[in-house]
């Protein structure tokens, strides 16, 4: 019997292509075959963009289509369009990469393809490559800890508003906000009623043309939270630093 290829899930951060790990890189290079994540097979996937610099001149770039739907519907038939063309390309023997924002276990769509692929064939072999998360980059660029000495750190989505940021803010010592930009304005007024708005700062696009940085997330400086928008709120001693950007 054949050998069935192996699928890459390649984390590749938030933004800078110099973020990616060396394993990533080695890999990029060698396979034939780039998966990426796309709403519109017209336009270059961000994730695919990020890597270009480090792709084998000889790769197959093969967008998969997801729709941007909450219909659930819709969505299994798009995943499992998207796990058979790459189940096609492994079948054969050929080993492919998918390539994807931040680390591929981290609020990716990669979760959804791993779950529909090895549901149809549970012995393919996928291997994880971890990448650097948005809230990482924002850190770092913010200069501060995200936790230190016994301090606890929660990673909070935004998608359903301020009811989860509530109750995670009243049990963390610091808090990443993900998913914010659809909620923002719930998000910020859920900071104030729990009196953490002098305590957060709001990223914007951290490692993207386009990057701001503010700790004056009610009005945003003028400029509006684009879907790459997270914030990071802390309650300990690194709170002073936030309040100087």
């Amino acid at each position: 019997m054949k050998k069935k290829g192996t699928l890459y899930a390649i984390g590749v951060g938030p933004g800078d292509p110099e973020l990616i790990t060396l394993k990533a890189k080695r890999i990029l290079e060698t396979v034939k075959s780039v998966f990426s994540a796309t709403s519109n097979p017209k336009k270059e996937s961000l994730a695919l963009k990020i890597v270009s610099p480090h792709l084998n001149h000889h790769s197959k770039i093969l967008p998969l289509v997801f729709p941007m739907t909450r219909d659930e519907k819709s969505l299994e038939c798009a995943w499992q369009a998207a796990a058979k063309k790459v189940l096609s390309v492994l079948d054969a023997g050929e080993d492919a990469a998918f390539v994807t924002l931040g680390d591929p276990c981290t609020y990716s769509t990669f979760t959804y393809l791993h779950r529909t692929v090895t549901e149809i064939e549970p012995e393919i072999e996928i291997e994880i490559v971890p990448g650097i998360t948005s809230f990482q980059a924002a850190a770092a660029r913010l200069k501060i800890p995200l936790t230190e000495a016994e301090e606890s750190l929660v990673v909070v989505s935004g998608a359903k508003g301020g009811m989860e940021i509530s109750r995670a803010a009243k049990k963390f010592d610091n808090l990443v906000i993900m998913k914010a930009y659809r909620h923002y304005d719930e998000i910020v007024r859920c900071l104030d009623e729990l009196g953490l708005l002098d305590n957060t700062v709001a990223v914007r696009r951290v490692g993207l043309s386009g990057e701001s940085i503010t700790s004056k997330v009610a009005d945003w400086n003028g400029n509006e939270p684009s879907y790459f928008t997270l914030l990071i709120t802390k309650k300990g001693e690194t709170k002073k630093k936030l309040q100087n950007h």
